[in-house]
């Protein structure tokens, strides 16, 4: 291994003059940090993940409607529940 004997000197702040309306940061200015992990509690879930075998057609049908096509294939199941439990 090399020896560490041709670093560079760390780079000094340069002398500009501070500009008031845009201070440089200090920690008070920042406050405490805040440990995030994960999404936090989410409301009951409304959705399940599943796997449906569909037809291609079927899905090619629905993927070219565009972004959104999953919220028009669970529509267009709910209409046909809907026909179904009430017998028409």
């Amino acid at each position: 291994m090399k020896r560490a004997t041709t670093l560079k000197p760390p780079k000094t702040t340069s002398t500009k003059a501070i500009d008031p309306d845009n201070p440089p940061w200090r920690e008070e200015m920042l406050g405490r940090p805040v440990f995030r992990r994960g999404r936090g509690p989410q409301k009951t879930p409304t959705k399940v993940s599943t796997t449906v075998r569909v037809d291609a057609d079927v899905l090619a049908y629905f993927r070219a409607t565009g972004p959104g096509y999953q919220t028009r294939m669970n529509e267009a199941l709910r209409r046909a529940m809907k026909r179904k439990r009430f017998g028409q």
